[in-house]
């Protein structure tokens, strides 16, 4: 699949049942209401991959407050534990989005995770979430050419504020039309009580689980909703679960969930140590990157560049462009050269509008954002973002909200707040049900130690979401990594290895253990020859799963 201009718009894509229900899941329900335990019958398939995965196909209830009602199918796939002698159970994985396609993630990572260790003792499995890819899908378009998005990341102007808003309500009214049942039942709280389903389905006594990005808020609902039903629970890259569900007092309704969460602080301060380790090290766009990188902005502005891409198309690269660009080099630091290199021949005049569109490409691949996996023919994250987040979400009812927030000057959040605020304004006319959501309390009394982790630097998560997890949940510990990108996963020996130690054994790092990247962008990314290139290589794979499709596309 390639990737090309005009970067065409996608967002992020990014009542309960009571009080004492909503602490503790399924097990308040009355026992005669509890849905059957659900079949899994694995049969061989992807082998052309060199690996023997199976996959089945589980009925689960469309709506857990009615489990002997209508069903629907969640898409699993699992990678068999290399030494069955000694195994363990299974290791579910969620890669974030919400909309991300967890079948994907294990199919293109699932034989290269964490260490042989873990891999003998676990079947590696990964499913795709209700609503989502090849499970019961939210699809409300007949087919993926009637989409219509903006054509450009994020409004910076009222004429473009007005399309966007147009986007936004055609979406909306499509899947008004054709959504089905399935929009109203797409809640976090709705996949964990699936997730314990799988759990058993498959025949494990408890839970053991790894989520990265939306993933940790999965992870932090599950054990919210099933504080007893887990072995151990890994969360990588963490989302604030009272900022994501309602906001603080003051803010719930009044302020978008993806400005709460302050991930445009995030981006700004990892762009920041971007331009430190550009002018520290070798890199294209040193010295004074900082300073290039504003008046290339200020150009930007004011007069667009023109590009050529591969296939000889002519498009035109705006400062909203340049921003979305930014952030996606973020997300995986290995990507952090050939960006500098990008930005190196957008600012020089001398440069072709075809060398220009060379760089880019370049950049795409070592992001991570070209990728040659499959996917359904009709991949539905315009619907399952806003189907998920809208759902578990408190937000503003008008766009004005949204305009205003955007436009606001907040310091520490230069470049990034209009596009992270945007990107959930979907939410504004979204018709999808909540009652089955979770809004905590998030503070768990659970069986098992829950394993947080987080790099210093992360464009979308920010570290102190995973402080503020860390503090919620008593029966926790942090792993921090002095690093850079989003996920610290691939990024550091250290912090794989803590990984791996827990999920065989249940031993715990020490308190106060911080990890170090094993590779500083710009510094010694050769010092290692082979292991920098290993790292890179997956790390390059991760990027391309974590990074949900709704932000590579506000890329192209």
């Amino acid at each position: 699949m390639t990737y090309r201009l005009p970067l065409a718009r996608r967002r992020w894509q990014l009542v309960v049942l009571g009080i004492v229900a909503a602490a503790i899941g399924l097990a308040a329900l009355p026992a005669t209401a509890a849905p059957p335990v659900p079949r899994a019958n694995w049969s061989p398939c992807y082998r052309s991959t060199g690996f023997p995965f199976e996959c089945t196909t589980v009925q689960v209830p469309l709506d857990h407050a009615a489990p002997r009602g209508a069903a629907i199918s969640i898409a699993v796939v699992r990678l068999p534990a290399t030494d069955p002698a000694r195994r363990i159970g299974s290791l579910f994985f969620n890669p974030g989005g919400p909309g991300g396609s967890g079948v994907d993630f294990v199919l293109q990572l699932g034989p290269y995770l964490y260490s042989n260790e873990v891999r003998a003792r676990f079947d590696m499995v990964g499913f795709d979430p209700r609503g989502v890819y090849r499970s019961t899908a939210l699809r409300c378009f007949g087919t993926t050419r009637q989409w219509w998005f903006a054509p450009f990341p994020f409004p910076t102007s009222g004429e473009e504020e007005a399309i966007w808003e147009a986007t936004d309500r055609y979406l909306v009214e499509a899947c008004d039309q054709r959504a089905g049942r399935i929009e109203d039942h797409m809640s976090t709280a709705d996949v964990a009580r699936d997730l314990d389903l799988l759990r058993q389905a498959v025949g494990d006594e408890a839970l053991n689980y790894v989520g990265y990005s939306y993933g940790s808020y999965l992870g932090v609902t599950y054990a919210s909703l099933f504080p007893t039903r887990f072995r151990a629970l890994v969360i990588d890259g963490i989302l604030d679960p009272i900022a994501w569900s309602t906001g603080v007092p003051g803010d719930g309704g009044n302020v978008p969930f993806s400005t709460r969460l302050k991930s445009a602080q995030g981006a700004r301060a990892t762009l920041g140590e971007f331009f430190r380790l550009c002018d520290t090290g070798t890199c294209a766009f040193a010295p004074d990157a900082e300073q290039r990188f504003a008046d290339l902005a200020a150009r930007l502005q004011a007069e667009p560049v023109v590009i050529t891409t591969a296939d000889g198309g002519t498009v035109v690269f705006t400062y909203a462009n340049l921003v979305s660009n930014a952030l996606g080099a973020m997300y995986n630091p290995f990507s952090w050269p050939s960006f500098a290199n990008f930005l190196a021949g957008l600012e020089s005049l001398a440069t072709t509008a075809a060398e220009r569109g060379a760089r880019l490409h370049a950049f795409w691949r070592d992001a991570g954002f070209i990728t040659k996996r499959g996917a359904p023919r009709y991949p539905n994250y315009a619907e399952a973002f806003p189907g998920v987040a809208c759902a578990d979400s408190d937000n503003p009812d008008t766009y004005e909200a949204w305009s205003a927030l955007a436009a606001m000057p907040v310091a520490g959040e230069e470049y990034f707040r209009p596009l992270w605020t945007w990107i959930s304004s979907v939410c504004a006319t979204w018709h999808g049900g909540q009652a089955s959501r979770f809004t905590g309390p998030f503070t768990p009394s659970t069986a098992a130690p829950v394993l947080v982790l987080n790099t210093y630097f992360d464009p979308a998560t920010r570290y102190e979401g995973a402080v503020a997890v860390n503090g919620l949940i008593g029966n926790s510990r942090l792993v921090s990594v002095n690093g850079w990108g989003h996920t610290t996963l691939f990024l550091s020996a250290c912090a794989d290895q803590a990984v791996s130690d827990y999920l065989v054994n249940g031993a715990l790092p020490p308190e106060g253990t911080v990890c170090e990247q094993d590779s500083v962008p710009f510094i010694d990314f050769t010092a290692a020859p082979t292991r920098a290139a290993a790292a890179a290589s997956k790390r390059q794979k991760a990027a391309g799963m974590m990074v949900p499709d709704a932000v590579r596309s506000v890329l192209r």
